[in-house]
């Protein structure tokens, strides 16, 4: 039934558009690219719109391309984009025209985080809610750990998206876990963005061009995790001339050099950073730190090349590795490595079309040294993809997206490989293999001077397929039943339909309101005991014991702008219903474990809150405050009961402030301060005694909670160089400035002078973190 009507309201969606396209016969296109003209690369969200036509307006694409379709006659067209010099513009319409730009930098350097997609007054007009557009040039100046710019630890000062505590680049997304965020490069899914077990992310600011996130309502052609999307976008590189840049920090230096193939046809960028904390490792007195490594390297590369007016290739890579090894005995180190080949095809001016072929490969080795008898674990899971996506602007007031995508995922849980020496077996857990599969179509559309809709749906299917033998389990975790399955056996395979819709109506051009609906499935489950992702975490797919997560999220929010939208104000409430959550049973044994889906529970969870922020957007300070105030449940039928009881992510209260000053044009002071309620959590309620050994005694999971976290972070940006070609600058910044010492962990012992008696133990990371980077560019 459900995928039943999902099918009429996809035909009556397909019907809509093409009733608009007739009555559009009549009316000219005006297309063509935007590019930056400094360097000859694509703008992404540059607001292109008739001056004099109020609804005639659009952004351009992930690739710079525009289109828009007007009545005959004499228009001014405008593009604009946040740092740029407008570009107008007087047109004669009377056929279609082709109409490349490129926009100038402004000269102002006053610094903007958060920057609106298309005009000014963008977060009142736009249907979407609850997404975020960031620009790596705009972050450079807000302070984070060890002086290293980083677009996710930036996010994390956003409401709705919670930072998982020091050392970890997860995050939480509106009651979500850290698993339930889709993470994107160039197209490509990232399975572990973390550097150095959580300090860093993998995201070289470098090479990272664009930046947008979705915690709402995401379009159509997103999908597969439940809670967000982090869609970003690597630098092209510059087809205008050849150019160097970089930095020096205490902890890594970062290399890029970006230079044409063939002027104005042609580019590549290629970004390389590295920690050097293992050089000071071998200076030490030490000889534990001596025989001891740590550091991390990754490398993004990226080439492009014009073949004509209508098409254009890519090729992007990124490859990142980290290694760390105490005293030769134990070692842990993980990679990353995507790989993304595009295909831009212009068919005539309304439709655009980018057909992708991408790889991604996440893995991780555990070493082990005892006495030279070396035992090495393994795991990884790995993707290729196929993805067709088309955009077709049918008129002033319809931009459409469909397209296909199709994955198959390859599951290595784990494998043993030891010495003989050792007494330890080899040993490989059965490999899993799945196909995923999805088709969508999108229409953001005008409906007038005061309604936006932005509607869809989305089908997918997930199939699990053979070689393997497969299991069922009784509740004792005991195996029930199995099944062997050959090369080309389907285990089971699941379909579903998720319809999203989220609309505005504007009140006037300084206030609206919107609302919004999505459903999400996702069959990719993160198996983690520790609060947040670890490299040594498990991906394990949908199966025939796990079932599919499924989110239906309901949102509702007010937009207003204040002072000529020199100021935004927003507030968002949402309700989120969850299917199919995961946790374990006591005791339970996740790692090494081939029958690992014996030890998971299931259950539904529920999580609901209000978001609220105010930007300044320009001006010598600017900045913003973000708050919000949520909760988030689950309920198993074997925890607690089957009460509902915390998330470990939920949180009540969440603030974050940040500030940008311009004093000079050579200096600009920045400050951000977070407060955050400290995470649920399951502390040992009593103890007792067995053969002389004391057992902690636990009873409600998560019922306890972590001490409240606040932190002020302080930055200094002084320019001492900048000029059309040159630019050198000197960044100070100290982390946790009034040297809080918030809980890592909290550990349980006991009381050596009062065996009655039980210490809880806090473990904190930092109290101040004091930096400073030189940067170049030339």
């Amino acid at each position: 039934m459900q995928f039943k009507k999902s099918l009429q309201l996809l035909v009556a969606l397909i019907l809509s558009v093409l009733s608009i396209a007739a009555n559009a016969q009549e009316k000219f296109s005006i297309s063509g690219t935007v590019k930056d003209s400094a360097t000859g690369e694509d703008m992404i969200g540059v607001s292109v719109y008739i001056k004099e036509l109020k609804s005639a307006g659009i952004v351009t694409n992930s690739y710079g391309f525009y289109s828009l379709t007007v009545p005959k006659g004499k228009y001014t067209l405008v593009a604009q984009s946040v740092g740029f010099n407008v570009q107008t513009i007087s047109l004669d319409v009377n056929k279609d025209i082709r109409l490349n730009m490129q926009l100038g930098r402004a000269n102002s350097t006053l610094q903007e985080v958060v920057v609106s997609s298309r005009k000014k007054n963008e977060a009142v007009l736009r249907p979407v809610m609850g997404v975020e557009k960031v620009s790596m040039k705009e972050i450079q100046n807000i302070p984070v750990i060890f002086g290293e710019k980083d677009v996710l630890k930036t996010i994390q000062l956003l409401p709705g998206i919670q930072s998982a505590g020091d050392g970890n680049s997860g995050f939480y997304v509106r009651g979500g876990s850290a698993d339930q965020n889709l993470i994107l490069l160039d197209e490509a899914p990232v399975y572990n963005p973390s550097h150095m077990l959580g300090f860093f992310s993998v995201f070289n600011s470098d090479a990272i061009k664009d930046a947008t996130i979705y915690k709402g309502t995401a379009p159509s052609e997103y999908g597969g995790r439940l809670s967000s999307v982090v869609d970003l976008k690597m630098n092209e590189g510059n087809n205008k001339r050849a150019s160097v840049s970089g930095g020096i920090g205490l902890i890594s230096s970062r290399l890029s050099v970006e230079a044409p193939i063939v002027k104005d046809k042609g580019s590549f960028i290629i970004s390389a950073r590295r920690t050097y904390a293992d050089v000071f490792l071998k200076l030490s007195k030490d000889t534990t730190a001596k025989n001891s490594t740590l550091y991390f390297y990754d490398i993004n590369a990226k080439a492009n090349y014009k073949l004509g007016d209508k098409d254009r290739i890519y090729l992007s890579g990124y490859f990142g590795r980290d290694n760390f090894n105490y005293n030769k005995q134990f070692g842990l180190d993980w990679s990353n490595s995507t790989a993304t080949l595009r295909w831009n095809h212009i068919f005539n001016s309304k439709l655009f079309s980018n057909t992708s072929l991408i790889f991604s490969n996440y893995n991780y080795h555990i070493l082990l040294n005892n006495n030279g008898d070396d035992v090495k674990i393994t795991s990884a899971i790995q993707d290729w993809n196929f993805k067709e996506d088309l955009q077709w602007y049918v008129g002033t007031n319809h931009n459409v997206k469909f397209g296909i995508n199709s994955i198959a995922h390859t599951f290595v849980p784990g494998e043993v490989t030891a010495n003989p020496k050792s007494g330890i077996n080899n040993m490989e857990l059965q490999k899993k293999h799945g196909w995923e599969n999805g088709a969508y179509i999108n229409d953001t559309w005008t409906f007038s001077d005061h309604l936006n809709v932005n509607y869809g749906v989305r089908f997918s299917s997930f199939s699990l397929l053979g070689p393997g033998t497969f299991y069922t389990y009784n509740d004792d975790s005991s195996i029930k039943d199995s099944s062997v399955y050959s090369n080309t056996g389907l285990v089971k395979t699941y379909f579903f339909a998720e319809p999203r819709i989220s609309l505005s109506y504007v009140i006037n051009d300084q206030h609206s309101i919107k609302g919004g609906y999505s459903r999400n499935t996702q069959n990719m489950h993160l198996l983690s005991t520790s609060s947040t992702s670890s490299p040594w975490d498990v991906w394990i797919p949908s199966s025939n014991n796990v079932k599919p997560e499924v989110a239906d999220l309901f949102t509702v929010g007010y937009f207003r702008n204040f002072k000529n939208n020199q100021y935004e104000f927003s507030t968002e409430l949402y309700y989120k219903l969850m299917q199919n959550q995961i946790d374990y049973k006591n005791g339970a044994d996740i790692y090494g474990n081939e029958n690992v889906e014996s030890q998971l529970l299931f259950g539904k969870g529920r999580a609901y809150g209000a978001e609220f922020l105010i930007k300044k957007k320009s001006g010598k300070l600017t900045g913003w405050i973000g708050y919000t105030i949520a909760k988030s449940e689950r309920q198993f039928a074997g925890i607690n009961k089957g009460s509902w009881f915390s998330a470990r992510q939920d949180r009540t209260h969440d603030i974050s402030v940040v500030a940008m000053y311009e004093l000079s044009k050579k200096w600009t002071f920045s400050a951000d301060f977070v407060y955050y309620t400290g995470n649920a959590t399951t502390f040992p309620s009593g103890k007792y005694q067995v053969d002389n050994q004391v057992v902690n005694y636990y009873t409600e999971r998560n019922g306890y909670r972590m001490p409240a976290y606040h932190r002020l972070d302080l930055g200094a940006t002084y320019i001492v160089k900048k000029t059309a070609t040159k630019e050198s600058s000197w960044t100070f910044s100290l982390y946790n400035a009034y040297g809080r010492e918030n809980a890592y962990t909290i550990n349980f012992k006991t009381n050596e002078d009062d065996p009655t008696k039980t210490e809880a133990v806090q473990v904190a990371l930092f109290k101040f973190i004091p930096s400073v980077t030189y940067n170049f560019k030339f």
